[in-house]
């Protein structure tokens, strides 16, 4: 079944901003106008207000709208009716191509330095996180959660369980709001839902709004209802969503610049793409991973209990994820895991998804795949799995030898 929201602050943002496009470049005269819009935009957020506590959206309205009252010198009291709504002028800027220097990310920060720092982040299956630093991670998370909040972006994931009463989750929603910026974009929200992957932000908008550089905003689709790209030039920021059977996956290549970019240096542990999840919300996927196969090889010796079609044995799930992930790596782990979680032959494909969109936003090559022991090894992660087995014994040996001569 689909998530169907009773929050309808995506309806409030819609109606303010078919009422009042263009309008931040009317004279003084019309301020009574926008404040009229502002008013009633206000009003729309406290009628949604008790079913949109969780909401990221809606907080980033009510304080974008107490913003707006006091940039424009809007009372809080008077008319409320909406205004007549605006049409485009000609030639409006969803057509425009000469964004302004500024709203070239590279060009404008960069252009007497070195190439920027790209750094990457995606969320997929059950859910498996690879933070902006490379750790990887498979987590509980259930609800909702930050994903990126930053001085130019947020993101919030919603996972939901794959099962009822299984502690399985999967991403069933994800909200982007992308911060009014200078002269290039108007602030946009973007968000999809399970069986709802749309290809334009809440408003309808493909675009950042009506301002010079609004083409350094764009959504793309790439397959209907199936796959969607948002590049963002002005922070030098690319975001992939996908939706693989039921659920979605997220990822995203942004400047180290831009992620570190955070006014309340206190907040950045709470945003789950640079600190990964808090440990109480983590799985230990190695000591799991091992349990599986062990089970597996435990099957082969005795007969096996009677399994649903849809389950899958260690043997067949490893089997079917290497169709698509030939590596061992952690991608092939997680899809294992996955197979053995949920029954669902999707997770395969998410995880499978996920490794091309890293191939494609990741910036070093030489760490697309990622080991188990990858946060122990120094850069590179060449070294041979047994390496740290090996050592085991040789220290083992060198006690043992230090015994006797004692």
């Amino acid at each position: 079944p689909t998530v169907t929201s009773p929050c309808k602050i995506l309806k409030c943002n819609s109606e303010f901003w078919a009422a009042t496009s263009g309008s931040h470049h009317l004279g003084t005269e019309e301020a009574p106008e926008f404040c009229t819009a502002l008013r009633a935009y206000a009003h729309c957020t406290r009628r949604t207000a008790r079913t949109c506590r969780g909401d990221l959206a809606y907080h980033s309205a009510v304080h974008g709208i107490e913003d707006l009252m006091v940039q424009h010198n809007c009372s809080k009291d008077g008319p409320t009716s909406q205004p007549r709504l605006r049409t485009l002028p000609p030639g409006d800027s969803q057509e425009r191509s000469d964004s302004p220097e500024i709203c070239h990310y590279e060009k404008s920060f960069h252009k007497h330095s070195a190439t920027p720092n790209y750094t990457h982040c995606g969320l997929f299956g059950d859910p498996h996180l690879r933070t902006f630093t490379d750790t990887f991670q498979t987590c509980k998370v259930q609800g909702a959660w930050p994903l990126i909040d930053n001085n130019y972006l947020n993101v919030q994931v919603t996972n939901t369980p794959v099962l009822p009463g299984s502690t399985a989750t999967a991403t069933s929603k994800l909200t982007i709001i992308f911060k009014s910026f200078q002269e290039c974009v108007d602030q946009k929200v973007y968000q999809a839902e399970m069986d709802e992957l749309p290809a334009a932000f809440a408003d309808g908008s493909k675009n950042g709004g009506d301002k010079h550089g609004a083409n350094s905003l764009k959504i793309t689709e790439k397959v209907s209802g199936q796959h969607i790209e948002i590049q963002a030039k002005y922070i030098g920021t690319t975001i992939v969503v996908r939706q693989v059977g039921r659920y979605l996956t997220f990822a995203v290549r942004m400047p180290e610049e831009v992620v570190n970019a955070v006014e309340d240096r206190d907040s950045q542990g709470l945003y789950l793409c640079l600190r990964g999840c808090p440990l109480n919300q983590q799985i230990d996927f190695q000591t799991i991973h091992s349990a599986q196969a062990t089970e597996g090889r435990a099957r082969r010796k005795g007969p096996s209990p009677p399994a649903p079609p849809e389950a899958f044995t260690y043997e067949t799930a490893t089997a079917k994820c290497r169709e698509k992930l030939p590596v061992e790596d952690l991608y092939f782990q997680s899809c294992v895991f996955d197979l053995l979680t949920t029954g669902d032959v999707n997770f395969m494909l998410a995880a499978y998804y996920a490794f091309e969109d890293v191939k494609m936003l990741h910036s070093n090559k030489d760490k697309l795949h990622l080991y188990e022991r990858t946060r122990d090894l120094a850069p590179g992660n060449e070294a041979p799995s047994g390496t740290s087995a090996a050592l085991w014994v040789l220290l083992l040996c060198l006690s043992q030898c230090w015994l006797c001569l004692l």
